[in-house]
């Protein structure tokens, strides 16, 4: 029997990173990671601001002006505005992006760029780098529990790792909600990832967990929104070698009558080298989660910490 065909994750990008020919120079930024790995999992839907907002291809390049007014994209020879243009297709847009489950812009860019953009004075001087192109603005303004990431900077190990992770978690959420919010589906989604939120940030995860014991306090659609938020928050911290550590003990402790004293010394020690920095957190992972399939433990079956993700991207094998 052929095995079921994966589920996709739909995902927003650039259309440039998958190598369509829509820059101003009628080039691209084909990134092979995205088109050839990323793809097995997620269901790219490509935008390119500049060109569905009429700008066309080829096209003088543009950047951001500060004026009294605002922001303004104008071609770097100050020759036209494209303000008007690029606003009103952000706005035509924005709905039919609520289905996203992450999006990945292009860096550096006046339209995509999510930080470091440039911005210049009415004279066409750099005056600061610390802006974001208008489409990445108005995108996280609109959907703000959103995972957005810069295609540059998914080349840092942890910051893929991070992010990946934060897509497949916001997937669950939405897939959840779609069904039909309800307490039972809030708290079961509590459950699955609650390690991984221990990991992220513990203080986060000692206040979620209060907030989800009486659900009679509030409606639930406003605490699930009031969770949400707090919970994407803390997703979107980096884990440090220390929280994993922790993360792991914790585990540990649900394993302590399945484990001989011999295998749970050789998972200690592989912790603590990981949490020095000598192994991948791969290592004390497959461990742990040999430990749990010889003698499963109903609780930690739910435990999404565990495999937050599909083992093929091996992201736990650099980080």
């Amino acid at each position: 029997m052929n095995e079921p065909q994966r589920r996709k994750i739909p995902v927003g990008i650039s259309s440039c990173l998958l190598g369509e020919e829509v820059r101003h120079d009628g080039g691209h930024k084909h990134k092979r990671y995205l088109t050839e790995v990323l793809s097995k999992f997620f269901e790219f839907r490509s935008l390119c601001p500049e060109l569905e907002a009429g700008l066309g291809v080829p096209r003088p390049a543009i950047h951001l002006r500060r004026y009294d007014s605002g922001l303004r994209l104008i071609t770097t020879n100050g020759d036209a505005d494209h303000t008007e243009a690029m606003e009103g297709w952000i706005q035509a847009v924005l709905p039919a992006l609520s289905g996203l489950r992450g999006f990945i812009l292009k860096a550096k860019s006046p339209s995509c760029g999510m930080e470091r953009i440039r911005i210049h004075n009415q004279e066409g001087e750099i005056t600061r780098r610390d802006g974001r192109g208008l489409f990445a603005q108005a995108l996280m303004d609109a959907y703000p529990l959103l995972p957005v990431e810069e295609e540059g900077r998914l080349n840092d190990n942890h910051l893929r790792e991070n992010f990946i992770e934060r897509v497949f978690v916001y997937d669950d959420w939405c897939r959840m909600m779609e069904q039909g919010l309800t307490a039972s589906g809030l708290l079961s989604f509590h459950t699955r990832h609650k390690f991984q939120l221990l990991a992220h940030c513990q203080k986060t995860y000692r206040e979620l967990g209060p907030m989800l014991a009486n659900l009679r306090a509030e409606p639930l659609a406003d605490l699930a929104e009031r969770y949400i938020s707090s919970f994407m928050q803390a997703m979107n911290r980096q884990i440090s070698r220390g929280d994993h550590a922790n993360a792991m003990q914790h585990l540990m402790g649900f394993l302590r009558n399945t484990m001989s004293d011999a295998d749970r010394k050789m998972l200690r020690e592989q912790i603590d080298l990981y949490q020095q920095g000598q192994v991948p957190l791969v290592v004390p992972m497959t461990l742990l989660r040999m430990a749990q399939r010889r003698e499963p433990v109903a609780y930690l079956k739910q435990q999404d910490y565990l495999t937050p993700y599909p083992d093929e991207l091996g992201l736990r094998n650099h980080v």
